[in-house]
């Protein structure tokens, strides 16, 4: 369970910078792709997003986390990059 979450908090972090880019780049140069893009790239985003927030419940006891942590580790999904600060400090195999 720990190596899946590892590996959905990477991919979660990626689909949400992937997301951004999308509402940055994207929009303002053609409404058009960003109405196809933007779908399957946020529902993407969404089940990472869920899974992660599941993930992160389900594995609480066996890394370990105080509240404290799991606040952090929670939070990290709602901030660019910091999944990735989560996947490197907190997991332990």
């Amino acid at each position: 369970m720990v190596k899946i979450f590892k590996s959905v908090a990477i991919l979660e972090g990626i689909s949400y910078l992937i997301l951004f880019a999308n509402m940055l780049l994207v929009k303002p140069n053609n409404y058009e792709l960003y109405h196809h893009l933007l779908y399957p790239i946020g529902m993407s985003h969404g089940i990472l997003f869920i899974g992660y927030i599941l993930l992160a419940l389900i594995i609480r006891k066996s890394q370990n986390w105080n509240l404290i942590n799991l606040g952090i580790i929670l939070l990290a999904s709602l901030l660019p990059f910091a999944t990735f600060f989560v996947e490197r400090k907190y997991i332990k195999l």
